[in-house]
């Protein structure tokens, strides 16, 4: 059976029982000529409201704004930083599947397909575009959306990466939230030397797909470990596999402990990577509270989750008629350091007062 149009099905159904009507009206007598013509007027009129009624309805469904969604990885990695996203959307006047709606586009954690989903969206009748998921995305974003608003999120100095022309005044269609990761690698390192005073050399994991991330995180790795008396080995990961392969070095080069840069790919991978270092019983320290929470010894960084929310309300505010150029850059003011007290016991660690006083969670 063919599938039919469901308004012309409405109207024809409509039509057969009018017609049915009026015939009636016409056999048994039913009122004067003058009054079937009457009856053919209001069939006419009630034809066409039969057919306007979905057309409308569907018109109404259309103007409801659309917001594009872009990230390098899948849902299942972004659960509690959608959370805080769609929090701060809320906060803005919009829920979604009410009075808006989200067009998701994920990567799978395929950095490659990025630009192509970039131009998709452009294409599409958005309000405003989410480059989630680190400057790269950012930077696909702007090249492929020209017109279009974009909210971005980024762990590095947004100006000096070409995204906007200042923090104060964006210009262009991009603005969004800076929240510093690149930026706490020497507190990291030196959060890790207070837990672990014996360690002299500290393997630094990199994705090296993440060009401009990881020439960041190693120079900084670099002086701040120099400055503490501290070697640092580089390994280097942007596939599952790989990271596999780069713990299995520490069988032979066996390190001090585990400095793991914050990215979008690795974020993704934290499970694996939290299993491993604690396989290998490696004291690792992490970007942000999630690989504390899924047992990583711990965590230093900006708060994602706020920072999402952050990006929520930017994306709301845009909806509401703001422009980007007139939204000065956020930057991040929220961070948190986690220790997992559990994963240091296991290890044979013992978390000094010093470290316990200034930490915001301490999971046992």
């Amino acid at each position: 059976m063919h599938n039919q149009d469901p308004e012309r099905t409405i109207a024809a159904a409509f039509c057969r029982d009018a017609q049915r009507n009026i015939a009636c009206n016409e056999v048994v007598g039913c009122g004067p000529s003058v009054g079937r013509g009457m009856r053919r007027r209001e069939f006419t009129t009630m034809l066409a409201g039969a057919v306007a009624w979905p057309l409308a309805a569907r018109a109404q469904q259309s103007a409801m704004p659309v917001i594009g969604f872009l990230d390098p990885r899948s849902p299942d990695a972004l659960t509690e930083r959608l959370r805080g996203f769609r929090q701060g959307l809320k906060e803005a006047g919009y829920v979604e599947g009410d009075n808006a709606t989200i067009l998701y586009r994920w990567a799978e954690n395929q950095l490659d397909r990025l630009p192509a989903l970039a131009a998709e969206l452009a294409r599409r009748p958005v309000a405003v575009v989410v480059a989630s998921g680190g400057h790269g995305v950012a930077l696909r974003a702007k090249d492929a959306i020209t017109t279009i608003p974009i909210v971005f999120l980024t762990a590095e100095d947004p100006v000096r990466l070409g995204l906007v022309a200042s923090l104060a005044r964006p210009g262009g269609n991009l603005t969004g939230i800076n929240f510093f990761s690149v930026e706490l690698v020497a507190k990291r390192l030196e959060l890790l030397r207070v837990l672990v005073p014996a360690a002299t050399r500290v393997a630094v994991l990199v994705n090296p797909a993440n060009a401009s991330n990881t020439e960041s995180t190693l120079r900084d790795a670099e002086a701040a470990a120099r400055a503490m008396g501290q070697q640092i080995q580089v390994l280097n990961a942007s596939t599952s596999r790989e990271i596999d392969a780069a713990f299995a070095s520490f069988v032979r080069e066996r390190p001090d402990a585990l400095f793991v840069g914050g990215d979008a790919f690795l974020d993704s991978r934290r499970v694996q990577l939290v299993q491993l270092a604690n396989h290998h019983r490696v004291p690792a320290t992490y970007s942000g509270r999630e690989y504390a929470e899924v047992g990583g010894l711990m965590s230093y960084g900006s708060d994602i989750t706020d920072a999402y929310h952050q990006v929520g309300i930017y994306t709301g505010r845009i909806l509401k008629g703001a422009k980007p150029t007139d939204l000065p850059v956020v930057q991040s003011s929220k961070f948190e350091f986690v220790i997992n007290a559990q994963t240091a016991r296991m290890l044979g660690l013992t978390v000094p007062p010093s470290l316990l006083a200034i930490a915001d969670q301490v999971i046992e």
